[in-house]
């Protein structure tokens, strides 16, 4: 999932892969618990990390570097909030949190309670579209030890996990949006950062 801003690959890191590639399009395979002990897979979660760190962004699964693992990082810095207003943070439930890793995460949607907002995504870049998602979600999976966790959130830390949860089964936040409002993030902050949802939805002629 993608911040505003983003910049070049380096040498030393692999490209972030765009939509088109079948990478993104398969259901990602399990990762063998004795694999994530090997300093193969320690370096996976590195790179992708520092991946999602170089874009920017708040989280990254493996197929979107072109390997089909069930393999998630996620994190939300205090500097991504900060242009922000207290009303914006509180209106999507952001918050800031520290990386977390996730293998093998299976997801589990909370409540009946949804909550549509802008969506950007690193591997369809440039361009944002208004995605509904579940409010609260419940993850479980094995952390970056191979140790059992779990993971109940609500509000954005929810949207970053249903999105990186649906790279891994082959979904892009494309086949969720509301279609009329795809959009390259420029015309989304010229057209519509000074509106709520329900003006935006109002404007495109969009049924909420």
């Amino acid at each position: 999932m993608s911040q505003p801003a983003s910049s070049p690959p380096t040498a030393s890191l692999p490209p972030i892969v765009q939509t088109g590639a079948p990478v993104l399009r398969g259901a990602a395979a399990d990762v063998a618990p004795e694999r994530i002990h090997t300093p193969e897979f320690q370096d996976l979660v590195k790179t992708m990390i520092d991946v999602m760190r170089q874009a920017p962004g708040v989280g990254l699964a493996a197929p979107q570097i072109g390997i089909p693992l069930r393999l998630i990082v996620l994190e939300d810095r205090e500097e991504f909030l900060s242009n922000l207003s207290p009303e914006e943070r509180a209106a999507r439930g952001r918050v800031s949190f520290p990386t977390r890793v996730f293998v093998n995460p299976v997801l589990e949607l909370v409540g009946k309670e949804t909550a549509t907002f802008f969506e950007g995504c690193l591997s369809v870049a440039g361009y944002v579209a208004l995605v509904e998602r579940h409010l609260a979600v419940e993850v479980h999976g094995l952390d970056e030890h191979g140790e059992p966790q779990g993971w109940r959130v609500r509000g954005w830390p929810a949207r970053i996990l249903q999105h990186e949860v649906d790279h891994i089964n082959g979904t892009l936040y494309i086949d969720r949006m509301k279609t009329r409002s795809f959009c390259t993030t420029d015309h989304a902050k010229e057209h519509y950062a000074d509106k709520s949802i329900a003006e935006i939805l109002r404007l495109l002629n969009i049924e909420s």
